[in-house]
Formats: C-alpha cells, sequence, structure tokens
C-alpha cells in the first residue's frame, strides 16, 4: 500500500503483524541506545562514537533476515547487528569502555570486534579486508554443503577500495554465497559520493563482476527485511553472490567529533523526513498494528533496559592486566603432538619435501584448501602443487586471480569458518599486494578477540637465480617485526617437510620461507612418512669452540662452504624458525665461544641480524671477547645481472668478515 501519512511507501505483504512489530522494536532499541551514548559522549563517559541513527533499517532487516548460525560482517555503524542478535547491552556498553566483559579484554574499541557466539566478524579500520574475509567463511560454507549465507557490510567510499573489487571478482568465479551489502549513504567521511565513484548506481558494478544486484531503499525496513529474506533463501538453495546498494543516509558526522557542516543543509532536510524508525511507526500506526501509548510503553521498557546495563557497565572495575598475560595472548596456546620421523628415507630435493609434506597433511586433514595463482592443474611456477589436484579436487586445490590481498582475506575467513589454509604466494616479492590482511588481520586477530587465525602462506623467496628485482626479495624482516605472526625459514629438504606440516597444525598465522635457488639443488635423506618438527628451535649444525655462525635460508650453506675451507672451529647454527627465536641456542653458543658472527641473504638496516645482534649485545655482553659481526647483502635492490648479482650478495665477503673476526 502507499500510505499517505509517511514518504516511504510500504507493502507488508504476507507479514504477520507480530513480525512488523519485532521489526519495529529492532529498530526502536539501536536507536535508544544510540540517542544515550551521543549524551555520555558529550559528558565524556565514553571516548567516540560512530552514529547510525538514520540507517537502522539496513542493520535490522539484514540480520532478521539470516538465521543465527550465519555470519554476518558488520561496520562502524551497524550497531543493529549485535542487538539484533541479542548480544547482552551491558557487555556492550562494556566494550566501548574498554572493560572486561567486552568482547576485546579493553585491546579494540567500539565495533572492531568479533565474537564466535554470536556468528558476527568485525571490521577494522582498513574497511576492505572485511569483505574477503566473507568470501572465506562463504567458502567453507560452500565446502561443506551447509546451505549458509554469509552478509558482509561496507559504505559508498569502502567500495573505492582493491579489496572490494578483489572480493567481488573472487566471489563471482567462485559462485560463493555472499550477501555484499553496501550501505551508500551519501558521504565517506566528508567525500561526496560524486568524488568517490562515476556511475549512476554501485549496484551498477555487479554487471562487471556477472554478478546479480539489487537496488534497495535503505530507509524502508520492510522493503530490506523482504527482499534480503528472498535472497538468502534463494542464496542458500543456488549459492551465489549477490551485490545489494542501500540508499540511505549518514544523519550524524563520520564520527561525532567530525559534524555534519560538510553537508548542504537542504539534504540533511531531504533525508530527515525519510527516518526510517519515525516513518514505520507512522505506518503501523495508521494500520492499527501499533498505538502510540504501546510505542511509549516499548520506549520506556527499553530506557530502562538501557539504563540497567549502563549502571552494570559502569560498575565494573576499570580493566587491568600485565605484561605477561598481554603477550601471552598474542598468540593461540598450542601444544602440539609432535610425531616422529619413520626409518624408511628417500633422497630427495627440497622441492621434492615440501610438496611431499604439503600432501600429506592434506591426506590427514580434509578441511586444509590450498590457494594460489596456477596452483591446480599447472601445479603452481614451481610445481610443488602438480598432481595435487587429481588427489584432492579443485575444491580443495584452488586457482586464484591475482588479488593476493582478497586471497589472504579469504584465507582468514576459512579459519574463522573452521578450516585451514595455506596459500601460495607466487613469489614472495608480491605479498607487498597482500601486506595488509597479514599484518593488520592475521596477526591481530587473537590478540584483539581471541579468534586464531589458522593460515599458513608459502613464500618462495630469495637471489642467486638471476630473476631481478621484484621476483629475488627475502623479506622475512617486514614480517619478524609484526607481533602475531610466525616466521619459518628452513634450509634442508628434512627441515622444510618436517617444519612445514607443524606449520599447518599451527592455529597461527605463518609466514613459510622457501628459497628458491635451494628448490632443486640441495637433497637430503628425508623419511617418507608423515612427521612435525618443533617450531622455534634452532639446529646446531657444527660445533666447535672459535666463533658462533648464525645463519638461516641460503646463507646456511654459504656458511658450510667457507667452514671446508678455513681452519676455523665453530658453532653453525641454522635458526630454522626467526619467530619464534630460539635465543637459548643463541645464547648458549655465544657464552661458549666468545665470538659471533650473523650471515644473511637480506640487506643489512633493519633487519633480523639487527636485533639477534642486538639481544646477544643486551644478554651476552660480558661473554663477548669482540665485536658482533653482521654480514649481508648490500643496500640495493637485487640486481639481474649474474655478475652484478654475485656482488650484491654476501657469499663472498662472509669469509673475509669471518677470518677478521678471528682474529680480532
Amino acid at each position: 500500500m502507499n500510505n499517505t501519512q509517511t514518504t516511504i511507501h510500504y507493502n507488508k505483504g504476507k507479514l504477520s503483524d507480530t513480525t512488523l512489530v519485532n521489526l519495529y522494536k529492532r529498530m526502536l532499541l539501536p536507536r535508544l541506545i544510540e540517542e544515550k551514548m551521543l549524551i555520555l559522549l558529550r559528558q565524556g563517559k565514553i571516548s567516540k562514537w560512530f552514529s547510525g541513527i538514520g540507517q537502522e533499517a539496513i542493520s535490522v532487516g539484514v540480520t532478521s533476515a539470516l538465521t543465527n548460525d550465519e555470519y554476518i560482517l558488520p561496520m562502524h555503524r551497524n550497531l543493529g547487528v549485535f542487538t539484533t542478535r541479542d548480544i547482552p547491552l551491558y557487555r556492550l556498553f562494556s566494550q566501548w569502555q574498554g572493560k572486561a566483559n567486552g568482547f576485546t579484554k579493553g585491546r579494540d574499541r567500539s565495533f572492531h570486534f568479533g565474537t564466535q557466539e554470536y556468528k558476527i566478524v568485525g571490521m577494522i579500520s582498513h574497511l576492505g579486508p572485511q569483505l574477503g574475509i566473507a568470501d572465506g567463511i562463504a567458502l567453507a560454507n560452500k565446502l561443506r554443503g551447509d546451505k549458509n549465507v554469509c552478509a558482509v557490510f561496507t559504505g559508498d567510499g569502502g567500495t573505492s577500495e582493491g579489496d572490494f573489487h578483489e572480493a567481488l571478482n573472487v566471489a563471482s568465479i567462485w559462485n560463493l554465497p555472499v550477501l555484499f551489502c553496501i550501505e551508500n549513504n551519501g558521504y565517506g567521511l566528508s567525500t561526496p559520493t560524486s568524488e568517490q565513484y562515476n556511475c549512476e548506481h554501485l549496484a551498477d558494478r555487479g554487471i562487471g563482476y556477472g554478478m546479480e544486484s539489487h537496488i534497495i531503499d535503505g530507509n524502508n525496513i520492510l522493503e530490506v527485511y523482504t527482499k534480503l529474506s528472498e535472497l538468502a533463501e534463494s542464496v542458500r538453495e543456488n549459492p551465489r553472490p549477490v551485490l545489494i546498494e542501500f540508499k540511505t543516509f549518514r544523519m550524524r558526522g563520520h564520527e561525532e567529533a567530525s559534524g555534519t557542516k560538510y553537508v548542504p543543509q537542504e539534504l540533511m532536510d531531504f533525508w530527515a523526513v525519510k527516518d526510517p524508525l519515525t516513518n514505520y511507526a507512522d505506518f503501523l500506526i495508521s494500520e492499527n498494528i501499533l498505538s502510540k501509548s504501546k510505542i511509549e510503553e516499548f520506549t520506556e521498557e527499553f530506557k530502562n533496559q538501557i539504563q540497567e546495563h549502563l549502571d552494570i557497565a559502569f560498575a565494573e572495575d576499570p580493566i587491568s592486566s600485565t605484561i605477561e598475560n598481554e603477550l601471552e595472548d598474542v598468540y593461540k596456546k598450542d601444544t602440539p603432538t609432535n610425531i616422529q620421523p619413520n626409518s624408511t628415507t628417500e633422497n630427495i630435493r627440497l622441492i621434492d619435501a615440501i610438496s611431499q609434506g604439503l600432501k600429506q597433511a592434506m591426506e590427514r586433514d580434509d578441511s586444509i584448501v590450498i590457494m594460489g595463482q596456477d596452483v591446480a592443474e599447472y601445479g603452481g611456477v614451481f610445481k610443488i602443487t602438480e598432481g595435487f589436484v587429481e588427489a584432492f579436487g579443485k575444491e580443495r586445490v584452488r586457482n586464484t586471480p591475482i588479488c593476493e590481498s582478497a586471497i589472504v582475506s579469504a584465507a582468514y575467513g576459512l579459519s574463522v569458518n573452521g578450516m585451514k589454509a595455506v596459500m601460495e604466494m607466487q613469489f614472495a616479492d608480491f605479498v607487498s599486494t597482500g601486506f595488509n590482511p597479514i599484518v593488520n588481520l592475521l596477526a591481530k586477530s587473537h590478540y584483539r578477540w581471541n579468534q586464531q587465525a589458522d593460515v599458513v602462506v608459502r613464500m618462495p623467496c630469495g637471489a642467486g637465480v638471476g630473476a631481478g628485482p621484484f621476483h629475488s626479495q627475502t623479506n622475512e624482516a617486514w614480517f619478524t617485526k609484526t607481533p602475531g605472526l610466525k616466521v619459518v625459514y628452513p634450509a634442508f629438504p628434512y627441515d622444510a617437510k618436517g617444519l612445514l606440516t607443524a606449520s599447518i597444525n599451527d592455529p597461527n598465522p605463518v609466514l613459510f620461507f622457501e628459497h628458491k635457488a635451494l628448490y632443486r639443488s640441495k637433497y637430503q635423506d628425508v623419511p617418507t612418512d608423515y612427521y612435525t618438527l618443533s617450531l622455534g628451535k634452532a639446529s646446531i649444525l657444527k660445533e666447535g669452540n672459535d666463533v658462533t655462525i648464525i645463519s638461516f635460508g641460503a646463507s646456511v650453506h654459504w656458511a658450510l662452504d667457507t667452514l671446508e675451507n678455513v681452519t676455523v672451529s665453530a658453532d653453525l647454527i641454522d635458526l630454522r624458525s626467526l619467530q619464534p627465536l630460539d635465543t637459548e641456542t643463541i645464547y648458549n653458543s655465544v657464552k661458549k665461544t666468545g665470538k659471533v658472527i650473523i650471515v644473511q641473504e637480506d640487506s643489512l638496516f633493519g633487519s633480523i641480524s639487527s636485533d639477534i645482534s642486538s639481544l646477544i649485545m643486551e644478554n651476552c655482553f660480558e661473554y663477548l671477547d669482540a665485536p658482533v659481526k653482521r654480514v649481508a647483502s648490500i643496500e640495493t635492490p637485487i640486481p639481474f645481472a649474474g655478475n652484478l648479482e654475485k656482488e650484491y650478495l654476501p657469499k663472498e665477503r662472509f669469509k673475509e668478515e669471518l677470518l677478521q673476526l678471528i682474529a680480532y
């Protein structure tokens, strides 16, 4: 019907009066909470607020259309998602005050949190990765055949990010059951939509992705709920992504401190009369479904409930912690069961050991999914996954578009939804285009809201093969700097297999570096069956008394070659894991020899050798007979020409530096 008392066209269709009233109550509660929060903000009792006033119909309508076991990924202004999922209000209030009854132990604010209990995955400030996470969650749903959909929110501003394109493209190619919900509210902070995109409707972008799309009046709760219910039911039966643009408006600032002075008054006036709550209330009254007195009763009931829960939150003590507790929560605790190797071995290359370990891990655990460019029929550019499609099928061995960021985020989404992901970066250099979700999503996940990121990113790396500046980096220091990541870097086939299987078993995100020059040049007797090695344990390859040599990756072999040609009694340590770092083995050796040289392939400044040197100086200074020596590549990008690359690498310089240290 077209009701003359409202500025919004409502059609209740076959919805029951109970449903109609419940939708109103679900919008009323977040509105009243927001009004209370604005008061508390002015009183200085909360620090920040992102208002969704005027947009309640979208959050409530979408959430009401989904079942409680279907994931929703909301944004700053989606309070209605949390309240419609019936999260106790005192827990929300505690979260916003940084208290223990919240969801992040005071480590993150406002809506930057998730909760498995309520199947909500909160956003990070970088916005874009949220969409890729939804892809991963939906992929797990599809692989298990559980007929669940996943809904993810973004704003009009967020659609300008590359992650938006990547996530929609992946979802379309893989037919993932995702509802991509764009709240087109007119502004990205202060930038109007006219300066963000040049198409008439954001929904038009669906054409480019081969994706079904819809435009919905985001202020019309019945249109939102009815259409989303239809779409959700359809997508459950016929998995596919759907792009939905909700036309609405942000009636308050990006956050309250921003204000709205940049918005023309006539635009504010136009949307003010389209308020989703007051219009819907008028409609229900005109239909004799609700009365003004009943609305007043609901309002009073909710206000009392809000105050009651605020009192609980305000009475809660400020959160406290210890350095030990904070450090312990960076990683998910894991007590691995180390599986010992069998006695039968075969002499294989490092690349074969990695392939064998990966294959045996997949045979043992059917929740593992491999993703990466060209990893399926082609077997990856290094052929590590050759034959895997025949063994495990294309559902578990998935070619991806060139979109590192979305695939890292999707890997995280698989973990959120109870699966494991092994992603292959075609070359470690390309990780820069997936850097954001690794360091801001995977690394911080467990610390922020106790959610493990069960992801391994394989990183073919290293020089010595004439591949030039974009295919030769050893960029491990980018990640050893980031709390929450583990970094593994084997130098031998035996270690590579056992450490890879252990990395896959570890519930934390692992960057697994594989040196390309070692792939086919290094052979070793490797146990034929599945086994694991402990992460964070260095290997002592040689023992001596004159000097401690610390190395990893290809530099281990440079050190071995050098020791064949000099008369030096050395402890040679292969770190194997850079994070966690086996400082006990390092310190014990240094205290024995009194001299230390660290050799690495990466350039020197800001590298892992710098940190190891500092640790030794701080913890073993009184045992040293000479300054700690570091040997590394020169401070340039990696050149292509063979003679230039040889000059770049420290292999030849290491012998000279070692002998100088011995003579000190």
